[in-house]
């Protein structure tokens, strides 16, 4: 039995459309990266162009400038005095201390004062002074002015990690480590869903790698969409038709709450090839979020990674064998989706290392994660299995993204046919 979807309605003014925008001119001709009707065969798809996006322009509104009485004494008070008003002239050295007469605010035209003509009529000013500083001055007390070098790293341009903090490192990890349990799917939820099938899944999410590199999301985004999308089939029955409007809706939350510019909800609807409209997407869009009680901030194997590279630091390719793994798990709801994003994490870190530098499990990253190697072994054959036979996978766009250099041509690696760390 279905469940019935929310009739909210969202009023269209509430998009998230920049104004003047027009979703119609989206739809210029040219190929789109379209799902279209979900089957079992994989559906041929051509990159979009990307639109251009219009910036709001803000109008500077200026009250009163025409009004007739503008600057003119209120009624009744024309005769009242203005009150005086000083100006302040640094003088030369040795000069009087004097203070200057105080002069009257005139409202007739010829005296008027010329505030610069005022200062330097009153004489030529002289540079400030340096003020002599010891060279043996003592500076070791913790003043805020003071730099501290040893965090300088000269010739360094290295992004800040928000992992990357040493007294809370603990901390976020457990904090992690427990919210993964709260966000985590139900692994048998497509067993209960009557019209859709793990093989459309993997179509969706597949599609979903496509539009990521194509409007160059995070991978964090990909992660949360695939967790968005997950969390929601695991409560919802939803029909085939209606399966790439609930991935729509995950990915462009993913990206608002991930990416510092989102892609607009008419560049969504123009990638489905307008199978739906921008009103269909916001409505689902509520319903996702009232579904997922708009908690959407879910740990994903992306951030377990930037854990574990702390504690362990390898090569750039090994870090994107990684990440290859990582995304290869998304695809295949079965078997991966009964493993957490932390165990999975773990599996992907032995198996990259063992792949290209034969690196243990080592003891810093057992204690920080709790996993022996004897509790990651069901999910490194899983892995494993995944990683042998992605040449031959229905799905390619995750084995064709990691084939850039960008991330080291990593898919292009042999994997190993055994695992002897067993």
């Amino acid at each position: 039995m279905f469940t019935q979807m929310a009739s909210e309605v969202r009023d269209e003014n509430q998009e998230n459309v920049q104004p003047g925008k027009n979703g119609a001119a989206l739809g210029a001709a040219g190929g789109r990266v379209v799902l279209g009707v979900l089957q079992n065969n994989r559906v041929a798809r051509v990159q979009p162009q990307r639109s251009s996006r219009q910036q709001p322009q803000q109008v500077l509104g200026l009250q009163g400038i025409n009004d007739e009485n503008y600057g003119k004494a209120a009624a009744g008070k024309a005769g009242s005095k203005q009150p005086a008003f000083t100006i302040h002239v640094d003088e030369p050295d040795g000069a009087s201390r004097k203070r200057p007469t105080a002069l009257k605010k005139s409202t007739s035209q010829e005296n008027l004062l010329d505030l610069t003509s005022g200062v330097t009529s009153l004489g030529q000013r002289k540079p400030l002074a340096p003020i002599p500083i010891e060279c043996s001055m003592d500076v070791s007390f913790d003043s805020p002015m003071v730099l501290d070098m040893s965090v300088v790293h000269e010739g360094e341009d290295k992004p800040v990690n928000a992992n990357e903090v040493p007294d809370y490192a603990e901390d976020i990890h457990a904090y992690l480590r427990e919210m993964e349990i709260k966000c985590k799917p139900k692994a048998g939820y497509m067993k209960k869903q009557p019209d859709i099938t793990n093989n459309m899944r993997a179509i969706l999410v597949d599609w979903l790698v496509e539009v990521g590199e194509e409007y160059k999301l995070q991978n964090e985004t990909l992660y949360l969409a695939v967790n968005y999308i997950d969390r929601f089939l695991s409560s919802m029955s939803v029909l085939r038709g209606k399966l790439q409007l609930v991935g729509t809706a995950a990915m462009l939350l993913a990206s608002k709450f991930e990416e510092i510019y989102p892609p607009e909800v008419a560049e969504f609807v123009y990638i489905t090839d307008d199978t739906y409209t921008k009103k269909q997407v916001l409505k689902m869009e509520h319903l996702v979020l009232k579904v997922l009680s708009f908690d959407l901030a879910a740990p994903t194997i992306q951030q377990f990674f930037a854990q574990y590279f702390l504690h362990q630091h390898v090569s750039p390719k090994v870090e994107s064998l990684c990440m290859y793994l990582g995304e290869l798990s998304l695809i295949d709801a079965d078997p991966f989706l009964k493993y957490l994003p932390s165990v999975l994490a773990s599996a992907a870190f032995i198996l990259a290392n063992y792949t290209l530098s034969c690196v243990p499990w080592t003891e810093p990253l057992v204690q920080l994660t709790g996993y022996t190697f004897q509790d990651l072994k069901p999910c490194i054959v899983d892995l494993h299995r995944t990683f042998i036979g992605a040449a031959t996978h229905q799905q390619q766009s995750v084995r064709e993204k990691y084939k850039s250099a960008k991330y080291h041509a990593v898919s292009l690696i042999d994997p190993p046919e055994t695992f002897t760390l067993f």
